[in-house]
């Protein structure tokens, strides 16, 4: 298998990290933080967040020379900061994005698994599915377990 649980294999590979950020000024330093030495470039996008996460963002990006900050004039949406992000990446020449959120909800430990896919050529994209950790889900807001079902459904429709 291509990849290990400590990512050493990964080493090779230009790894992206797109963190679309809005309203986590209390998550955001620790998912930062968490993100492995295997990922060489975090892009985080400010999505015009309202509260101290800028700042918080400024400290991080201190701390970590992998994080460039890239700040919304006003606010797109997740899927607005993800484009964003990954056009940023894309012209840094990542040959993987990963999208991380910024509250922390997807576990980084199995970024592993969700790449190994990916390089052993077996897919050109993969997902996780946040259905799957019961946990998660039951602390996910209402209307996002929605927007979560009807996307995993038309991701699913599209890609088979």
């Amino acid at each position: 298998m291509l990849v290990k649980g400590d990512g050493e294999d990964l080493a090779g590979y230009r790894i992206a990290a797109v963190v679309p950020a809005y309203k986590v000024e209390r998550e955001i330093a620790a998912v930062l933080a968490s993100i492995p030495d295997y990922v060489s470039r975090i892009i985080v996008v400010d999505d015009a967040s309202p509260d101290q996460t800028a700042g918080v963002l400024v400290a991080a990006a201190s701390r970590d020379t992998r994080i460039e900050i890239v700040t919304h004039a006003h606010n797109q949406g997740v899927g607005g900061a993800v484009i964003t992000g990954i056009r940023r990446a894309l012209e840094g020449g990542a040959q993987i994005v990963v999208k991380v959120d910024g509250d922390g909800q997807a576990p980084i430990e199995q970024l592993p698994d969700l790449l190994a896919p990916l390089l052993s050529g077996r897919a050109d994209m993969a997902k996780a599915n946040r259905f799957r950790d019961f946990d998660a889900l039951g602390r996910m807001p209402l209307v996002r377990r929605i927007g979560n079902t009807v996307l995993s459904f038309l991701v699913k429709a599209a890609t088979g």
